[in-house]
């Protein structure tokens, strides 16, 4: 894997960003209902046009298309997976299928969030596993495209030619490997318990955004022991991050 893109503004380590930049932090951060608040809006939205997806690419009626997509996506973490393994569909084709729609419209994150990413010192690269084409439109639309050092989506989640997105252990170590930096300084920042299970096995420092929309997440009162900083919104970052990294 590669980075897609660089920098627009000169970066400490263009000439290979992948390279470790002495003791800045490597910030990890997911997308949806992390970085935008996507169950105000979009989540119904790419609920509906996932379904109409199954519909169209299986030829099932609905009730088959939701049971398939609830079933590949406890049992594979993405609904795609289980419809490229079981069906032989292509994964660009349903994930482009799966999220056209208008995406600018729905897209909502908290004020000022250009200049509190801005603050924040470090590299910062987007591990997401929501397809690239929506993943880029989302950032443009926030405003923090620029910001990113890489996108790294689930078109680009694949290890001995099977896709293996988050939580996957295998993609969590090819991630530390790629980004060259120790496990300590690398940060994962997710909304998702169990992505951040997955990294703190490997010794990454977690951040849980907590979100009341994101599954499971109303089952979660107190704090579990592989999340190290948990917030509420990005802005909380900012002041948490020294106690994060040490």
């Amino acid at each position: 894997m590669r980075a897609l893109r660089r920098p627009a503004a000169p970066h400490p380590c263009r000439h290979n960003i992948w390279r470790p930049c002495s003791d800045d932090p490597v910030w990890l951060f997911d997308l949806d209902n992390t970085l935008h608040d996507s169950s105000r809006a979009i989540f119904k939205v790419i609920d509906q046009s996932m379904t109409a997806a199954v519909v169209a690419s299986l030829q099932v009626d609905e009730d088959t298309a939701n049971m398939l997509r609830t079933k590949y996506w406890k049992r594979y973490g993405a609904t795609v997976i289980g419809l490229v393994k079981h069906h032989g569909i292509d994964a660009r084709e349903f994930l482009h299928l799966s999220h056209s729609f208008d995406i600018p419209s729905l897209v909502h994150a908290e004020a000022a969030l250009p200049y509190k990413l801005s603050r924040l010192q470090g590299r910062k690269i987007l591990l997401t596993n929501a397809p690239l084409h929506y993943a880029r439109t989302v950032l443009k639309t926030l405003g923090i495209l620029q910001q990113f050092e890489s996108l790294w989506a689930i078109d680009h989640m694949s290890l001995q030619g099977q896709m293996r997105p988050k939580p996957s252990l295998a993609l969590m170590k090819q991630v530390l490997a790629r980004v060259a930096a120790p496990a300590s300084r690398t940060v994962l920042i997710e909304d998702t318990l169990k992505n951040l299970k997955s990294a703190k096995q490997l010794g990454m420092r977690t951040v849980y955004v907590y979100h009341p929309g994101t599954p499971f997440s109303n089952l979660r009162n107190g704090r579990d022991s592989y999340v190290d900083l948990r917030i509420n919104s990005l802005g909380d970052l900012l002041t948490g991050r020294r106690l994060l990294l040490g």
